[in-house]
């Protein structure tokens, strides 16, 4: 486990699903985040009043955020999955949407105690190699997994790559003068982990209990493990309605779809593109230990 809980930098930010379980596993603290999507700037602007948004990690000056927050001692970035998911054109390094290497930049400057990013399984087939020459460039040690969302007991596959990175020669650096900034109730413990409420009754557009069909046992399960039920998984033009998107995601009840001004087309991309909290969590639970033992490899 870690040896000091501090603050945590996070990139790629989205609706936070990696800092969630790096708070929950580390004990850390919000210090910054960094997303320049419309859509996500406000649902992190309503979760994390008062905790600066640095924007485009493209053009942010590292060294006058180091200056201004103190060295971090997590970072995290779950940078974008397209240039390497089975569902795009898997154009790597020549999709625009490439962040991989602002990331890096980030990390030389920065240089954290420990780093967590996550993509698509599919990155190590395309593109992963890089990723692992450029840590070990920076003198950083890394462990890697894929965790699957059933494998927490949730109702769905989305098998993720998970990378744990850790610097062998870390040491803190004073605190900035500022105290560090409370970012109040959106850690594991809002999200109902605790006994399960019993199931709700769903009805889809035309008044009918919902027929979960082959699907039932998994959604019972999922149930229990947020301690909610899921919402009514359409609407009354057929649509999938973002309620179940949230829970399907294992985010705690409106985190996102409660934010104000957040259209729906919003709401979508940001759980769409988000990272479950517990499979990040487990991912953890796998990482870390193999970084304090000295093992060395992937296991799927």
């Amino acid at each position: 486990m870690p040896d000091t809980p501090g603050r945590v930098g996070s990139l790629c930010t989205g609706y936070g699903g990696l800092d969630t379980a790096v708070r929950e596993a580390m004990g850390c603290e919000l210090a910054w985040v960094a997303d320049n999507d419309p859509g996500a700037s406000l649902i992190l602007a309503a979760g994390h009043p008062g905790v600066p948004n640095l924007g485009d990690i493209r053009t942010v000056d590292w060294h006058a955020v180091l200056a201004a927050h103190g060295r971090p001692y997590v970072v995290t970035g779950g940078y974008p999955c397209q240039p390497f998911s089975f569902n795009g054109r898997r154009k790597g390094a020549a999709d625009a949407r490439h962040l991989w290497p602002h990331i890096v930049r980030a990390l030389r400057v920065l240089r954290p105690r420990y780093g967590f990013f996550e993509n698509v399984a599919g990155h190590l087939s395309l593109g992963f190699d890089t990723v692992l020459r450029d840590l070990a460039s920076l003198g950083l040690d890394a462990e890697w997994c894929t965790v699957r969302a059933d494998e927490v007991r949730l109702s769905h596959r989305r098998r993720r790559l998970f990378v744990l990175t850790a610097d062998p020669a870390w040491t803190p650096d004073p605190a900035p003068a500022a105290d560090p900034v409370d970012v109040g109730g959106h850690g594991p413990g809002s999200l109902g982990t605790g006994r399960p409420q019993p199931p709700a009754r769903h009805r889809d557009p035309g008044g009918r209990p919902f027929p979960w069909g082959k699907y039932e046992a998994a959604v019972r399960r999922h149930e229990a493990v947020l301690g909610r039920p899921a919402p009514d998984p359409a609407d009354e033009d057929g649509r999938v309605t973002t309620r179940f998107m949230e829970w399907h995601m294992a985010v705690e009840e409106g985190r996102v779809t409660d934010v104000p001004g957040l259209s729906r087309a919003q709401q979508i991309r940001a759980l769409g593109n988000g990272v479950v909290w517990l499979q990040a969590a487990a991912a953890l639970d796998i990482l870390l230990p193999r970084l304090t033992s000295g093992s060395i490899g992937e296991a799927a």
